[in-house]
């Protein structure tokens, strides 16, 4: 180890380890681009990929993000976003838990399709992209329904679950996993024009709220329809959300969801207290 870490401070350009560097170190010294990169964060070195980063995050916060791990529901509409920025931030382990497989009609919106890999399993797309983005991220494909007889195996190493489900009945279900695992959870919604974010620590129940007055059937995207700008915004919401939340930063969308229009270009905020309904302020 002392090796790599001399190597690296060597091949640095001041604090900034450019990304032959990396890959030399991980060749030279047989090790993983992830340990790599965990080397020079640990040493004060910051890849210099993550630069742009610097002003709004510390080499310690980046760090932080580096070992942490996130899981992401769903990776259509909304998790293809969430995953490549999730990546392109420098999260080191992305779990992307989706049962499906690329269908045409996901190719309007869903960043990871393409008429290439039409058939071909969302997790295993979500792994070749983040592999080609950031080989240093990690990301663990599972091909699986999420579902609360398998939720607390899925999650349990989680430290932040992000809600990219398409299902109301699933999504509350998620909500009740994450509050057993006291793991905080960032729910987005879209449907046509319109989208929602909030985020639910453990001990609340503001997901269950939302939906209280639901009643059986399709979500409002099946008949609203999604067009590619609509999960591109929430997903960044909701990055941002998980960003906040790994490092400390920040107010989050706690007792609070986002109600974005994009149709009038307006964005509410609806506050909820705690037990009692939500109010419009």
């Amino acid at each position: 180890m002392e090796q790599l870490h001399a190597f690296l401070r060597d091949h640095a350009t001041a604090d900034l380890l450019p990304w032959p560097a990396q890959t030399a170190a991980a060749q030279r010294f047989g090790t993983p681009l992830a340990l790599v990169e965990e080397a020079a964060l640990g040493l004060g070195l910051l890849p210099a990929r993550y630069q742009r980063n610097r002003q709004a995050i510390t080499v310690d916060q980046q760090l932080t993000l580096f070992q942490s791990r996130v899981a992401v529901i769903g990776c259509g509409g909304l998790g293809g976003y969430v995953i490549e920025e999730l990546a392109r931030l420098g999260v080191g382990t992305i779990i992307a838990i989706d049962p499906d497989v690329f269908e045409e009609h996901n190719l309007n919106r869903q960043l990871l399709s393409s008429p290439a890999n039409l058939g071909q399993a969302k997790v295993a797309a979500a792994a070749a992209r983040v592999a080609e983005i950031n080989p240093a991220v990690t990301l663990v494909p599972i091909q699986a329904s999420y579902a609360p007889d398998n939720g607390g195996e899925l999650l349990r190493d989680a430290r932040l679950v992000v809600d990219a489900l398409d299902s109301i009945p699933t999504r509350l279900a998620l909500a009740q996993t994450c509050a057993e695992l006291e793991v905080p959870l960032v729910h987005g919604a879209i449907g046509g024009w319109y989208g929602q974010v909030t985020t639910q620590f453990p001990g609340d129940d503001t997901i269950q709220r939302l939906y209280s007055r639901w009643v059986e059937g399709k979500g409002v995207e099946q008949h609203l329809g999604n067009p590619s700008f609509t999960p591109a915004l929430v997903a960044s919401v909701e990055v941002a959300e998980a960003c906040k939340i790994l490092l400390g930063l920040g107010k989050t969308l706690r007792h609070r969801k986002l109600f974005i229009n994009l149709l009038d270009m307006e964005f509410e905020e609806v506050k909820f207290v705690r037990h009692l309904v939500p109010v419009d302020e």
